[in-house]
């Protein structure tokens, strides 16, 4: 009787060359992914805006053309009436960035789908319709993070957040965080908000 030899893709060296081969192209893929990745999400890209973006004012619009809602870049409107080189910005929005991590703000918050969801998102905070007005909204918001029980925003709710002993300077960065964090191009996240300009179509 005749040993007939399996066809080659059915060899067990076959497969073997193919694992490695497969192994070695997801490695390289995911390389390459991981690149492109990082120059999406940097600051200073297209989607992404340099720190220098919380000298300008912000929005956030219907895009006809895109068929989602992105952030909309104006004109000049430095943060705490003082215009900041990028350096400057990036110090600052770092700051903010810092606090938000040490005092666990996902505890209760989201930022960018990330979090919990106790309080509100924050993504669009900057643009948060409860700050009423414009002119005064960084002022409104150094009140809060400074002093949250004597200046609650529960919007009937009931939730208040805590005192976290945040100091000048580190509210000062988080509404520089907050702001930067507005302009960045979140593929439409969240649908349908509703800005405190209230030009949204």
């Amino acid at each position: 009787m005749n040993d007939v030899p399996p066809p080659r893709w059915a060899t067990e060296h076959f497969w073997k060359k193919t694992a490695i081969w497969v192994t070695a192209g997801s490695f390289l893929l995911l390389i390459l992914l991981t690149f492109d990745t990082l120059s999406q999400v940097a600051a200073g890209g297209s989607r992404v805006p340099a720190y220098s973006v919380i000298n300008q004012t912000i929005d956030y619009r219907y895009d006809e053309s895109s068929h989602r809602y992105r952030p909309v870049i104006g004109g000049e409107s430095p943060l705490f009436g003082q215009p900041l080189n990028e350096t400057e910005a990036e110090n600052l929005v770092a700051l903010g960035k810092k606090t938000v991590q040490a005092k666990n703000c996902v505890n209760c918050h989201t930022l960018l789908g990330n979090g919990a969801y106790y309080a509100p998102d924050l993504t669009k905070a900057w643009l948060d319709p409860g700050w009423v007005d414009a002119a005064n909204r960084e002022n409104l918001m150094l009140a809060f993070l400074k002093d949250p029980p004597g200046n609650a925003r529960s919007f009937g709710s009931g939730r208040r957040m805590p005192q976290l002993g945040i100091t000048d300077a580190e509210a000062r960065g988080i509404v520089a965080f907050l702001k930067w964090m507005s302009a960045i191009d979140t593929n439409g996240f969240p649908h349908q908000f509703k800005t405190l300009n209230n030009v949204d179509s």
